[in-house]
């Protein structure tokens, strides 16, 4: 089969590249190896596709390159693609910090692509091995289809359970291109047997503020049977090199509250004290660790302001994170230096195009994957339109 362009990959990147292309007249054609198209797309945000936020900016991505990302973001927006999503008239929340979720239900999202892809005649080929990839004669030759154009969009080894690999790795070092270091990000953390006493109450969550250096988010914390997770926790995940500490703020405006209790109830424990203001389990566990049986009207305030720094910034050191099993994406991948930023393709292997997640560009938690994801794909679908016949 002779074609366009071959897109592999029928997530989100690669179906949306190939509406952009085939729309502005390509012939395409979108090959995986899996049986249904957007099996990603189905199982984000609890079955309902956290599929952009609001707040979606070059600064919310991570990459060896802070620049890369920019360009496409521009161009195509999140609000070109909630215009898309309303045209469907698809209905939609707010749930927070920015983070768009469809009312009913996610397969509304892939049910709105594939109908875009029709639109444009657009050759989706699942149950298909990709195989061996080569190139001759100006053409890629690619699970029986052959194109002068071929947009790698198979993503990374996240979520393994949903048949994601590192193939997309394979494919940029075959050509020559440089991948940096992959990583399971927005990924929970694991914990020792040194914090064996937070592992203890399992499915306690609060509001937080988890730092990584000098990278901070305030969101829920949660701990685990292994260790922690949450919305703060999976953000700071994806900046966080093995043997680094994880800071937890669980109590904000410690000092001031523990000097209010100290005057107001004087004879009270800390215990007591933290329960007013945390769950019972979490403020057991943090008594016992402080180990401070004194009546507060006993402790020196200096001793009151040690208390409270370690409820500012509890310390924690991390074993290690669940791995991509339980990461929600991939951080690192092929190696943005190698690509232009315009139009995702390769700058020394003409029709050779990476999109989506195995770029090295990893957005928050919070649906800006999918934006980078849906942007990223505009952009080779642009440029591949672009190009003459």
């Amino acid at each position: 089969m002779n074609v366009d362009v071959v897109i592999l990959g029928a997530g989100a990147a690669g179906l949306f590249c190939g509406i952009e292309a085939a729309q502005r007249g390509r012939h395409v054609v979108v090959i995986d190896h899996a049986k249904a198209a957007g099996e990603k797309i189905r199982i984000s945000g609890g079955g309902r596709c956290n599929f952009t936020n609001m707040g979606c900016a070059p600064e919310c991505f991570i990459s060896e390159n802070p620049h890369f990302a920019k360009s496409a973001l521009s161009r195509y927006t999140q609000w070109d693609f909630l215009a898309l999503v309303e045209a469907y008239g698809i209905k939609w929340h707010e749930k927070t910090l920015g983070q768009l979720f469809c009312d009913q239900s996610a397969r509304q999202i892939v049910a709105m692509l594939l109908d875009e892809c029709a639109k444009g005649r657009v050759d989706v080929a699942l149950s298909r091995e990709i195989g061996d990839v080569s190139h001759s004669d100006g053409l890629y030759h690619v699970a029986g289809a052959s194109a002068r154009n071929l947009v790698v969009a198979t993503g990374g080894p996240s979520i393994p359970k949903m048949g994601a690999t590192g193939r997309a790795y394979d494919i940029a070092e075959q050509f020559g291109l440089n991948v940096v270091a992959p990583r399971p990000a927005l990924v929970p953390f694991t914990l020792g047997e040194g914090d064996a006493d937070f592992k203890e109450i399992t499915g306690v969550a609060f509001p937080s503020c988890a730092r990584v250096g000098d990278v901070s988010f305030e969101e829920a914390s949660l701990f685990t049977h292994r260790g922690m997770s949450g919305p703060a926790i999976l953000q700071v995940s994806s900046y966080w090199k093995p043997g680094e500490a994880v800071h937890l703020r669980v109590l904000e405006l410690a000092l001031e509250r523990l000097k209010n209790a100290k005057k107001a109830t004087p004879r009270a424990h800390l215990k007591a004290v933290l329960a007013v203001h945390l769950p019972n389990r979490l403020a057991d566990a943090l008594a016992a660790r402080i180990n401070l049986e004194t009546e507060l009207g006993n402790v020196p305030d200096a001793r009151l302001e040690a208390v409270a720094e370690g409820l500012e910034a509890l310390t924690f050191y991390p074993t290690g994170t669940e791995g991509y099993a339980k990461a929600e994406v991939t951080a690192g991948g092929i190696d943005t230096a190698a690509l232009s930023s315009k139009t995702m393709e390769a700058r020394d292997v003409p029709g050779l195009y990476f999109i989506g997640e195995a770029v090295d560009v990893t957005g928050w938690l919070g649906g800006y994957n999918f934006q980078w994801a849906w942007s990223s794909g505009v952009a080779a679908g642009q440029a591949i339109a672009a190009k003459p016949v």
